[in-house]
Parts: C-alpha cells; structure tokens; sequence
C-alpha cells in the first residue's frame, strides 16, 4: 500500500520565506520547507491497481496554467482549540477549477469523493497544546502575509511515509498543464 495525494508544489523562492514564520510557538511541529505544498486532493492508502488507475486519470486532466499567491493565514481546529496553522491562497477561479477536474477524474475511477469541502491552503504547522493566547499573537504577527502570483504550469502526486522526525513525502508523477487556451 502506497499513501497519496495530489498537491501543488511551492516554489523554491517561497520556501525561506515560509520557513522564516517558522518559530515562536511552543507545542508546534513545523512543516520542514522541503514538505511544503498545497493539497488539491488527499488519495490515502492505494494499492498497485490503484496506483495505475490514479496516473492514468490525472494525466487526462487538462487545464490551461494560471497564476496564484499565497495571502493571509488561518488555522483549523474545533472546540476552542487550534489544530493547525496555514497559510492561505488569493481567491481565484482557475485554482477551483483545476482542483474541480481533478476530483471529477478520481471519482470516474471509483475513488470515493472528498467530502470536505475545498480551502486551498499551505500547512505550516501541527499544534499540540499549543497555549492560546500564544497562537493568537503568532497569527497577529504574520497576518498580512503574502507572497506575489507565480505561474502554476503543472500539479502532482506525491506519496506520503512516515519517518522517525514526520512525514517524508515524494512526488511520483507530475502533470502538466496547458497553455491559456487549452
């Protein structure tokens, strides 16, 4: 069984940028900048079968490349307690679409669908314990974050293992997209 999803890769120029907000929050475990991405569909555990299915379906989906930036933060979690910290994407129709085809090629192929609904966003960091009033003056320090618009020219999928310091994942496939008139 292999565990995968399909993602975004963040440009090399971003990375440092990110990895800069990394700090300053007991009981958080910092995505390594090497990990960072923004997930446009978890697959989870797939079999070899599978495996092929899922790189026959994605190399069919056809969309033209578009422009995207990161902007602002947030955080998941429920019950008063946050979970997560992100950093999250400026609005923009192409990234939805794009995400929307993909869904619509995994579901042909029997995949389940994803039943959370779609936030684009890049995980910074998992939190545990994390003190309240700590994460608030961490999310008002970085707030106004963003990053200018970069050219998104492909998507990909990656595979997920679980090492001794987290998760190390590697991308198995890439996929191109089209040019403006695709």
């Amino acid at each position: 069984m292999i565990r995968l999803f399909v993602a975004l890769p963040i440009p090399d120029r971003f990375r440092p940028v990110l990895s800069l907000m990394a700090g300053g929050l007991s009981g958080a475990r910092w995505v390594r900048a090497e990990n960072l991405h923004l997930t446009l569909r978890f697959i989870g555990n797939t079999d070899g079968r599978t495996y092929a299915d899922v790189m026959d379906a994605l190399a069919g989906v056809k969309a033209p490349a578009f422009d995207l930036a990161l902007k602002g933060i947030g955080h998941f979690g429920e019950r008063g307690r946050v979970d997560s910290l992100w950093v999250g994407v400026a609005k923009g129709e192409a990234l939805m679409r794009l995400h929307d085809k993909i869904e619509a090629a995994l579901q042909r192929i029997g995949l389940d669908p994803e039943h959370r609904r779609f936030l684009p966003h890049v995980t910074l960091a998992r939190l545990k314990s994390a003190p309240a009033p700590r994460v608030a003056d961490w999310m008002a320090a970085h707030g106004g974050f963003g990053t200018p618009p970069w050219r998104v020219e492909g998507f990909a999928l990656f595979s997920s293992y679980l090492g001794g310091e987290g998760a190390i994942y590697q991308s198995e496939a890439a996929f191109p997209l089209g040019g403006a008139g695709r």
